[in-house]
């Protein structure tokens, strides 16, 4: 029924089930990675995600909009889930999560953002 949704708590259910998604590529899970631009949640319990890929050509892109439609609607209370894909703006990794750059410190075993910044920036001056 419509205003017995807490849609700020409902929002908080959908990251935790965002956080449980990760593009096979990256082991890092796509709201961490900076893949989720944004999420709209009304009181009626309708859901709105735009997200992104890394890549404009990512191989799994359908693949993941799919996971994550399907993930969205198993919360009880979400009434209707939309995800729309875009490629603006592009993404990059300085939209990797705090988290998600610790995540991916502890497996590389150095910051890769920081890395990418450095190499990025050494291009561009060059």
């Amino acid at each position: 029924m419509p205003g017995n949704i807490d849609p700020e708590e409902l929002k908080k259910k959908v990251i935790d089930v965002l956080k449980e998604i990760y593009d096979p590529e990256i082991p890092v899970n796509i709201y961490d990675l900076g893949l989720v631009y944004e999420i709209k949640v009304s009181e009626e319990g309708d859901v709105y995600v735009k997200m992104t890929m890394t890549a404009p050509a990512c191989p799994v892109a359908s693949f993941l909009v799919v996971q994550t439609e399907s993930a969205i609607k198993q919360i009880p209370g979400v009434r209707n889930v939309k995800v729309d894909l875009v490629f603006d703006p592009p993404w990059n990794p300085k939209m990797i999560s705090p988290e998600g750059r610790e995540m991916l410190k502890a497996m590389f075993g150095y910051d890769i953002v920081e890395k990418w910044i450095q190499q990025y920036e050494a291009m561009r001056g060059a």
